[in-house]
């Protein structure tokens, strides 16, 4: 064996703490990437296949009601490669043993003979029978929410008409691959549902017998999506459609697509935060480690050794250590992957999810190390491969004295010694002090990053559906309604209050931006639906133009002042001009809103209503909820107090786990920036720590000094730390920053608790460790001169 092999083997049995305290560094950057590319993959590659198997649509569009014959029309139009009609409609449902509202969307069959699209996956029993009227598929979340399977019977107000239903299969579509109420918050698989059923029973029961009242188009390879839209739009304009749009405003690709992106984003900060860390790590240890062998770096070199064997040497050193942190890394990554992937079933509803670990994530974590080893050693290398043998050979100059601030303030005079020695041994080398304290406060800030998620979804729940909306019941009607609908709501015992709203699809424009929404009118007095302002104050809606939140305004390009052209989608059709008279905010979603007098003026209607909102008497809610389930005219009644119920109770089991891994990686690179600190400043000051022992010290005093100084820095380093995780915090905050909804940047007193305490643990667990070295300190050895 050669003997730089022979240094290179003594060198890591030394290091092996430090290299152990590198590695597990890695191993979170590493099973962090590992974990974020496979589940990124699985969703994105299932996906794909699923949408491609089962003939998912790329254009939609909604129609009162437009006669069969013009399928046809649209058949021909070019760039169309295939349209079917369909007819599609809300329902009430109403499920044994469940008393709550229940609301249901019920979409007629694809032709699953002639390839229709939006296929069905069947996960059990069959399709319906053509010739009986009352057999369902039912969607997959739904009937899993209540424990049903082929053969069960469930009762569904079709147009007012109460029909029981039987279960003869329980599917999936990609339609529905996230399955949401339109307008809700959140989903909630328990009061929402999605049924299949035969075209021709489903149009009889909604009066589109020869109609249909919905549209999916797929396009020809090469087709301009704007274009095939336009001229669909105009085909359905006497029939009152409501506009056509692609798969970006589809609900569930809508949702799909966010969480994409969300992935993407935590590869790419996670990563880049870990890499920092774990380069920033090297380069501290190498960097010193270069620095205490100078003499041996001189003598090799003396030798003959020329100046490539000594670099490789370290090169080598270098990668011992990185890459032990790959296979461990990449084994926790895979692991947490398929977790994660196997987690997001209970979100994204597909028939399988195809996860795997390909080379390519394999190529990346191995270029993530190699990065690390790089950024992380360049100049430690350098400095090795520089040295001259008569440099070396020389002692390194001593730091110029000097006296430091708190001497010169006098403050030394109220502490002991001990205290003295700590903090002029800080003070004196302002810039390694600076890097360990920076070390431990990375530790720190991603700590605090850590616990970031559970603080902001609680703020997120508590400002939209606390401040903003504070009704009990949202109640949608089937069509427009007049205002006497109302008042038959607050007619209803236990109804404490109503306040009416009415919905209108638009498009918003300003210069070559538009957006579509629906444009919602609210009683400019009303308490149940509230709009806020800067610091989350009630901001009063203004008797004429609109309020439109600041994220939707950011995408439109205006302020306050600015006017827009409001296109309806609906009735006459008119594009009317409204000025932007103030923004609200809101984390869920974009909205426009407008006094609802001024936009019943608009329409050209008196009293038009979409719904209302309703506040309860105290355990007044299930009588409540049963009157409404008897109107024909309530197409949907949402609990506010359910859907976050619903929420919580899903996403508990996530964010706890979430919180654990992240804390467990976040603790792991707390440990090895904390442990790696006190390693290099026991070897660089263990001829100090030595001779104070010769000079009778004794044990317990050599460790107060040397383990004061590590609790000094930690100590240092948390304020610094929880700028830091604030600075994270607002990174992630941008990118995860959507239409769908943007996270609120908040940072609870128990999150940054949490790290400081975490921190102070990797501090004294380290401080355990090196007091073991400091009690084995050969005196004679460290003592002895290289003269």
């Amino acid at each position: 064996m050669k003997a730089l092999d022979r240094k290179l083997l003594r060198d890591l049995r030394q290091l092996r703490g430090q290299t152990a305290a590198i590695a597990l560094v890695l191993v979170a950057g590493i099973a962090t990437l590992v974990m974020s590319l496979t589940a990124y993959r699985a969703l994105h590659d299932t996906r794909a296949q699923f949408y491609g198997e089962y003939r998912f649509a790329e254009v939609f569009a909604r129609v009162v009601r437009a006669p069969w014959p013009l399928l046809e029309d649209l058949r021909r139009l070019p760039g169309v490669q295939r349209a079917e009609g369909r007819v599609v409609a809300g329902v009430n449902l109403e499920v044994a043993g469940f008393d709550d509202a229940v609301n249901g969307l019920v979409v007629s069959l694809p032709d699953a003979r002639q390839g229709g699209l939006n296929q069905l996956f069947l996960r059990e029993g069959r399709l319906p029978d053509p010739l009986r009227a009352n057999e369902v598929v039912l969607g997959e979340a739904f009937a899993q929410a209540h424990g049903l399977h082929p053969g069960d019977r469930f009762a569904a107000i079709l147009n007012g008409r109460r029909q029981t239903l039987e279960i003869t299969g329980i599917g999936l579509s990609p339609e529905f691959v996230y399955q949401i109420r339109p307008g809700d918050a959140f989903p909630d698989h328990l009061r929402y549902g999605v049924v299949w059923m035969q075209r021709e029973p489903l149009a009889a029961a909604f009066d589109l017998d020869g109609a249909f009242n919905d549209l999916v188009l797929v396009l020809e390879h090469g087709a301009l999506e704007a274009d095939v839209i336009a001229r669909v739009d105009a085909l359905l304009a006497p029939y009152g459609g409501l506009g056509a749009h692609g798969r970006e405003l589809q609900t569930s690709h809508r949702f799909l697509d966010e969480e994409l992106g969300q992935l993407q984003v935590m590869v790419r900060l996670f990563s880049s935060v870990f890499l920092g860390v774990a380069a920033f790590l090297l380069n501290i240890v190498i960097g010193r480690l270069v620095n205490t062998q100078r003499e041996q770096i001189a003598v090799l070199k003396a030798f003959g050794y020329r100046r490539f064997e000594v670099g490789r040497h370290y090169a080598a050193l270098v990668g011992l250590m990185v890459f032990a942190g790959l296979p461990p890394g990449v084994l926790a990554g895979a692991w947490l992957g398929r977790g994660m992937a196997d987690m997001y079933a209970d979100f994204f509803r597909f028939p399988y999810l195809d996860w795997s670990l390909d080379p390519g994530v394999l190529g990346l974590a191995t270029a993530f190390a190699l990065a690390v080893a790089v950024l992380g050693t360049a100049t430690g290398l350098y400095r090795a491969f520089a040295l001259s043998p008569a440099e070396g050979m020389r002692p390194e100059s001593p730091p110029p004295f000097r006296r430091s601030l708190l001497e010169r303030l006098g403050f030394y005079r109220w502490l002991d010694p001990a205290a003295r020695m700590v903090l002029r041994t800080l003070a004196r080398r302002p810039l390694r002090t600076s890097l360990s304290v920076l070390g431990i406060g990375l530790a720190c800030g991603i700590l605090v990053m850590s616990r970031f998620q559970d603080a902001a979804i609680n703020e997120m729940i508590e400002v939209q559906l606390g401040f903003a909306q504070r009704d009990d019941l949202a109640v949608t009607f089937t069509e427009v309604r007049p205002a006497r609908a109302a008042l038959e709501l607050a007619s209803i015992p236990g109804v404490a209050a109503v306040e009416p709203f009415r919905q209108a699809p638009v498009i918003l424009r300003h210069g070559h931006r538009s957006h579509r929404l629906a444009l919602l009118g609210l009683p400019r007095e009303g308490d149940l639906k509230r709009l806020l302002g800067p610091a989350l104050a009630p901001l009063p809606l203004p008797a004429e133009g609109l309020v439109v939140t600041d994220y939707l305004a950011g995408m439109l390009g205006v302020q306050p002042g600015d006017e827009l052209q409001v296109e309806f989608l609906d009735g006459r059709r008119e594009t009317v001009p409204l000025t932007v008279r103030a923004l609200s905010h809101e984390y869920l979603g974009v909205g426009a809103y407008l006094e609802l007098g001024a936009l019943q003026r608009l329409r050209g209607e008196q009293d038009s209503l979409s719904g209302a909102w309703l506040r309860l008497e105290p355990g007044a809610r299930a009588a409540v909820v049963k009157a409404l389930r008897e109107r024909p005219g309530v197409a949907a009644a949402s609990d506010r107090a359910a859907m976050i119920e619903g929420f919580r109770s899903t996403m508990a089991e996530v964010i706890v786990i979430f919180t654990l891994v992240a804390t467990a990686m976040a603790a792991a690179i707390a440990v090895g920036v904390v442990y790696n600190s006190a390693r290099i400043s026991l070897s660089e000051r263990s001829r100090e720590l030595a001779s104070l022992r010769v000079l009778g010290y004794t044990r317990a005093e050599v460790r107060g000094l040397m383990l004061g100084e590590l609790f000094t820095l930690a100590g240092l380093a948390l304020l610094p730390g929880f700028a830091l995780g604030y600075g994270l915090c607002a990174l992630l905050v941008l990118g995860f920053e959507s239409e769908l909804y943007r996270i609120p940047l908040a940072v609870s007193p128990a999150g940054l608790g949490t790290a400081g305490l975490v921190v102070l643990a990797a501090t004294a667990g380290s401080a355990l460790l090196v007091r073991r070295r400091l009690d084995r300190l050969d005196l004679i050895a460290v003592l002895k001169t290289k003269d």
